[in-house]
């Protein structure tokens, strides 16, 4: 094991950015624009602008806690700080562990995009998102300053179609399709804003990443800044683009953005909106990769993992124990997904408490270690409360966390016997 080794400082303003943005903005945009509209209407606008507001408080909390904690740990690493190495353990198992089932989710996702666009089958889908997750391990493997030059080449390539997309829908959104402004009551805002908190989602995978900024507190607050108003306007103005072209009542909640994007490019669109949804989701896989096999390699350094997960690459510094862990439940999973044995619609909820409880720690955590910043702290509660509101709804999915903190006891049991015993002989 190389742990000795540090992980290199290569990360800029612009690859932060784009990494925060590929990060945040994930299949969602595909899809969560319809279904919102869907639920409350074009009232469903107010949702989008009431959570673009609410969100920029978890996206500084995190942001604030990389600047002043930077580590390869993440929200582990914050929540031993305030809560001790026990606590943070558990929060980095947490996230270690919803990864390797939300990444195949989103490249499954993705390819599903381009293969209904294709009219391809399901086998061409599941290689698809093979090919999507083996872009994600092998640019992180390569080193993050790759990474982040790849990342805002996808970026600035999901922007430019979605501001195309949006643009192209302007002369087709019609006044009509705004009234009934609120057809079903002010509850169904409400429903429609806990669906859009999964599009949000995201700015606690860039933390893993902070050690290595070449800046962070630049790269940290003033990138997720930027990267929060970039997201939100695009989500808002995709939503608008989805009410007033009426698109989710002609196409269908799940495909609407297809529909405004082949009004515009006419035979291409399909192509297009395939490609889009390709792009969008192997940048999410590209930052939630990145940050996973870090956090692994985290973990393994506090001795708190397997020590081959810690193993650095001699070529170029990048947690390659982390990244082969990976790529070993990658292919779990999609064996599992290609075989029938389970559904992607199962697969979604297994990770929706973990990255909560994820996010709750990290909230909690900024709470205690942000005292010294009084809008630190401020928007820290804010982003615990807001993020407590949504746990209740995971359901039975509570259930995965519940297994991991069983596994991480029986572990840690196991670990203290093992010391004492090596004591005892020495």
């Amino acid at each position: 094991m190389e742990n000795h080794n540090q992980l290199k400082g290569t990360i800029g303003l612009p690859q932060a950015i784009a990494l925060y943005i590929g990060a945040v903005l994930g299949s969602g945009i595909l899809i969560v624009p319809g279904l919102a509209a869907e639920i409350a209407g074009p009232a469903s606008l107010l949702a989008w602008g009431l959570m673009t507001l609410l969100v920029l408080p978890l996206a500084l909390t995190m942001g604030l806690l990389s600047a002043k904690f930077p580590n390869a740990g993440g929200v582990s690493h914050f929540v031993t700080l305030a809560f001790g190495p026990q606590a943070g353990s558990l929060v980095g198992w947490f996230f270690l562990m919803s990864v390797p089932i939300g990444a195949p989710v989103a490249a499954l996702t993705g390819a599903g995009y381009m293969t209904v666009a294709m009219g391809w089958s399901d086998s061409a889908r599941v290689a698809l998102a093979a090919g999507m997750l083996a872009v994600g391990l092998l640019t992180n493997l390569v080193g993050m300053k790759v990474v982040g030059q790849i990342q805002i080449a996808v970026v600035l390539a999901i922007v430019a179609v979605l501001v195309l997309a949006i643009i192209g829908a302007v002369p087709h959104i019609e006044a009509a399709n705004f009234t009934p402004f609120m057809p079903h009551g002010w509850v169904s805002v409400g429903r429609a804003a806990a669906i859009l908190f999964w599009c949000f989602i995201g700015w606690e995978a860039v933390s893993h990443l902070s050690e290595e900024f070449l800046d962070p507190q630049r790269a940290a607050v003033k990138g997720v800044t930027i990267a929060a108003v970039i997201v939100g306007l695009l989500y808002f103005l995709t939503a608008l683009a989805t009410v007033g072209t009426h698109s989710y009542h002609t196409a269908g909640a799940d495909a609407s953005l297809v529909l405004v994007i082949s009004k515009l490019l006419g035979h291409w669109g399909a192509l297009v909106a395939g490609l889009t949804g390709v792009f969008i989701c192997t940048a999410t896989i590209i930052a939630y990769t990145g940050a996973t096999s870090r956090l692994a390699y985290a973990l393994a350094r506090k001795r708190d993992a397997p020590r081959w997960m810690g193993i650095l690459s001699q070529r170029y510094g990048t947690p390659t124990g982390g990244i082969g862990f990976l790529a070993l439940c990658f292919v779990v999973v999609l064996v599992l997904y290609g075989s029938g044995a389970i559904s992607l619609t199962t697969l979604i909820q297994f990770p929706n408490a973990t990255f909560i409880l994820t996010y709750l720690g990290g909230c909690a955590a900024g709470v205690r270690l942000l005292k010294g910043n009084s809008w630190g702290v401020v928007i820290s509660w804010v982003s615990f409360l807001l993020t407590a509101v949504i746990f209740p709804f995971v359901g039975w999915a509570v259930l995965y966390p519940l297994m991991i903190i069983i596994g991480y006891w029986i572990a840690s049991q196991v670990k203290d016997k093992n010391a004492i015993f090596y004591r005892f002989l020495n």
